[in-house]
């Protein structure tokens, strides 16, 4: 929503925070009494992750889950990349019903969950299968879980995204990432002042340049392996050229004209769980399509040309 007095674009961030944890017993009703508040256990088989490609918050999570190695361990469901006021539609699934849950649309998961569900209906949402109910939406809190509670079940060789030592420096750089820059393109988009447009324009470009001096000289943003810190800047990096730097008018310049950030960007993007996550024909058409307040014409443009994702990037010695 949109601050009418300032013409700020401000998150509504209330979700369903429920968390699935390793500190309920499997096959456990989850414990405690309010919607918001319960833990859930972790089971195998009992999850299913709504996402879209098109969305950079469920992006995020979807990469998650693949690092991880958890494909087998909890299911995944895409909803195609538009949708309209009331939800998210599983439209790519053979007769537009998610071929788990059964539903066309993610509306019903929330609706049972909490009857006439009156916030936004977002992905990622995690559902609980025997009863087709959201466990939790909350985008942030559900990465970190799926990081650090699913480890009995994760491949040998996942990395460890949000290590106990690493944390305090991954979410100092959430601190400056997100507001400015994750969530600072949308605020340039959607903003419906000159000022401020201009205050998100200038903090994007400013944390950009920041990133491209702090990635000079080390392979990742924390430690010697990828982090969640990697995944949340990656959600947005892959989105910018293609859609941010024209539809949200984030234009002074492109990450692939970079040199680090776009090095970056394709180390990420060659890595398995990144690149042969993103779609970018579907982050266009969501962003341009749904966005008729930004692009009225819902005119989808052909470019920008991305083969350069696939350019060797010559981080691999990088510290």
């Amino acid at each position: 929503m949109t601050d009418t007095d300032t013409g700020t674009f401000d998150r509504d961030t209330r979700y369903i925070s429920d968390r699935i944890t390793t500190d309920v017993p499997p096959g456990s009703a989850p414990v405690g009494a309010k919607v918001g508040e319960m833990t859930w256990p972790v089971e195998a088989g009992r999850y299913h992750l709504a996402g879209a490609r098109a969305c950079p918050w469920a992006h995020r999570a979807i990469i998650a889950r693949a690092l991880m190695g958890l494909d087998d361990v909890i299911s995944l469901g895409l909803a195609g990349p538009t949708h309209d006021e009331h939800s998210w539609t599983f439209d790519l699934d053979p007769g537009g019903k998610d071929p788990v849950l059964g539903i066309e649309r993610l509306q019903e998961a929330y609706f049972n969950r909490v009857p006439d569900y009156p916030l936004g209906i977002t992905v990622p949402a995690m559902v609980d299968i025997p009863t087709v109910a959201v466990v939790t939406n909350d985008f942030d809190q559900l990465s970190i879980d799926l990081a650090t509670q699913w480890g009995a079940f994760a491949n040998e060789d996942a990395p460890e995204l949000y290590a106990d030592a690493q944390r305090d420096e991954i979410e100092a750089i959430n601190a400056r990432v997100y507001p400015d820059l994750n969530n600072g393109v949308y605020q340039a988009g959607f903003a419906t002042s000159q000022s401020a447009y201009d205050d998100a324009y200038q903090r994007v470009f400013a944390t950009l340049a920041w990133l491209e001096e702090h990635l000079a000289n080390r392979r990742y943003l924390v430690g010697d392996s990828i982090t969640l810190a990697d995944i949340r800047l990656y959600a947005t990096l892959v989105r910018f050229d293609p859609v941010y730097h024209g539809h949200f008018k984030c234009n002074r310049q492109t990450i692939s004209s970079m040199p680090v950030l776009s090095a970056y960007l394709r180390d990420l993007y060659q890595t398995p769980g990144f690149g042969d996550t993103t779609d970018i024909d579907q982050i266009k058409e969501h962003y341009y399509v749904v966005h008729t307040n930004v692009n009225p014409t819902q005119i989808v443009p052909h470019g920008p040309e991305l083969s350069w994702l696939m350019a060797p990037h010559g981080r691999e010695d990088l510290p």
